[in-house]
């Protein structure tokens, strides 16, 4: 029996070539969004004021995707570097990036084929370009002749690229519609464009409320028209009109030798503000925001803080940081999420405020307000029965946190057996309003059903209906209410049920 060894011994070296097959898994965690924010980012490092980005439509079809901006452009030399994966170049105090496959992680998670074209100031246009298929067996990157390099630099932008910029072309993008029909195509684009101008505005929303980066999104088409252009604008997740009395404090404390400074700001109410409802709802956007060099790499969630919790929706906390703090927290190579270390937690519960104010404190003032806020809210609201049986848990709790309910048996909303066509029945001796069975399977369009399937479509019966349990009678004006939703619903649920039955 052999003995633990403190040094291991080696015998000379082996060169170990990365597989090609490597690039396969390049980017997997990027969006169309974030890939795009990262090309942007490398803009921004590059000194651009003016970033596009072009979707190029040809006959019905959406065919490529450009990103061009007015930066420092690059030389030959510093191209290559910038086209090598995992190329390191000499990052400044102020860039975002550092670990050399940004670009092509970006640009691989959308696209088969990259090529980047670009022009420094007082050296000649140069172009590469990466090919990103199946069976490839080495590294070898294209090279683009210096005149079709100018040609593209050289179009109808809406922005200059002399003396310098730099285009990043994307074809055969795996996210496009693979369809010729134009209404499906023109759904994705509009789709798509609002996603990035509301994913950019957040996460750049400093920058373009400077007036330091301007961000525009167009389409060109077959005839080289240019649409309309759509112009980011900043979406501010801090930008309420006016702060909770006595927010937002301002919490500080040393983690790891690192001063970490946690700015808590609570929103006065809850608003259909964009800046409040941000992309992916208010409620998944409380807790920490994580700012570098002016850009938010992280929006939202509480890092092992809290859990997260709807009574904390108003609560929103920044924090800038300078790159990767040993133990605190990492940024992901995409750029897109900090990741919060072992001693994240410890160090912002030892944070304080001047006025001695901990982010315990913090949290329970945001709930305070925000029940505060839902109480004025809810008051002016007409009171509705208690959500019963056949109305899905989630469904259940949204009406009771944002209606007054009156103390009254809960109203079920549930399948039944007819023997009519009718697609509801009221019954107000047990609180219940059926639904006619032949039209579930219709109505779940295969999916398999159960005691509280499709939320949707009850909640919305739920709203519609409700009142017609309250009070002791039926009025002239509720039967009438009554015959007419019978007569539009059965002829909608007999028109779903005729799909369905030519479908299967």
């Amino acid at each position: 029996m052999t003995t633990w060894t403190a040094q291991v011994p080696t015998d000379g070296t082996v060169e170990l070539r990365p597989d090609p097959h490597a690039l396969d898994s390049l980017g997997r965690n990027h969006s169309l969004e974030t890939a795009l924010a990262d090309l942007v980012d490398n803009s921004i490092d590059a000194g651009a004021r003016n970033v596009l980005i072009r979707f190029i439509r040809r006959g019905t079809r959406l065919v490529g995707l450009y990103i061009v901006d007015d930066g420092r452009g690059m030389t030959p030399d510093t191209v290559d570097t910038a086209m090598t994966l995992g190329g390191r170049r000499s990052y400044s105090g102020n860039d975002l990036g550092r670990f050399g496959i940004g670009l092509k992680a970006a640009s691989f998670s959308q696209a088969t084929s990259l090529t980047v074209l670009t022009r420094a100031a007082g050296h000649p246009a140069v172009g590469r370009r990466w090919l990103h298929r199946g069976g490839r067996t080495g590294f070898h990157c294209d090279i683009v002749p210096t005149d079709f390099a100018e040609t593209e630099l050289d179009r109808a932008w809406t922005l200059s690229t002399s003396p310098s910029g730099t285009v990043i072309r994307w074809d055969e993008v795996s996210g496009f519609p693979a369809t010729d029909d134009p209404d499906q195509v023109t759904t994705f684009l509009n789709r798509a464009i609002d996603h990035l101008r509301g994913h950019l505005g957040l996460m750049f929303h400093r920058l373009l409320g400077a007036a330091r980066t301007r961000i525009v999104i167009d389409v060109e088409e077959t005839t080289g028209d240019v649409g309309v252009p759509t112009e980011v604008g900043p979406i501010d997740p801090f930008g309420y009109p006016s702060p909770a009395p006595g927010w937002p404090r301002t919490l500080t404390t040393d983690g790891n030798g690192t001063r970490l400074v946690i700015t808590c700001h609570i929103w006065p109410r809850r608003t259909n503000d964009e800046r409040y409802r941000l992309p992916g709802g208010a409620e998944n956007r409380q807790g920490l925001y994580f700012y570098r060099r002016n850009r938010l790499l992280h929006a939202g969630g509480w890092e092992g803080i809290h859990a997260p919790d709807k009574k904390l929706q108003l609560a929103r906390a920044s924090i800038d940081i300078d790159g990767d703090t040993a133990g605190l927290f990492t940024m992901n190579p995409e750029k897109s999420r900090v990741t919060a270390g072992p001693d994240f937690a410890r160090a912002v519960t030892a944070a304080r405020a001047d006025d001695g104010t901990t982010i315990t404190d913090y949290l329970q003032a945001a709930e305070s307000i925000w029940a505060t806020s839902n109480r004025r809210a809810t008051a002016q609201r007409r009171p509705v029965l208690p959500p019963g049986k056949g109305l899905h848990p989630k469904v259940i709790r949204e009406i009771t946190d944002e209606l007054p309910q009156i103390n009254d048996a809960p109203l079920n909303i549930l399948w039944a057996r007819f023997d009519n066509d009718n697609f509801f029945e009221v019954d107000r001796a047990t609180g219940t309003l059926r639904l006619n069975n032949r039209y579930r399977a219709a109505v779940l369009g295969g999916r398999r059903g159960g005691l509280n399937d499709v939320p949707l479509l009850k909640s919305v019966i739920f709203l519609l209906m409700e009142n017609l349990f309250q009070g002791v009678h039926l009025g002239a004006r509720d039967r009438d209410n009554i015959d007419l939703w019978q007569q539009i619903l059965t002829a909608a649920a007999r028109a779903e049920l005729d799909t369905w039955t030519r479908r299967s």
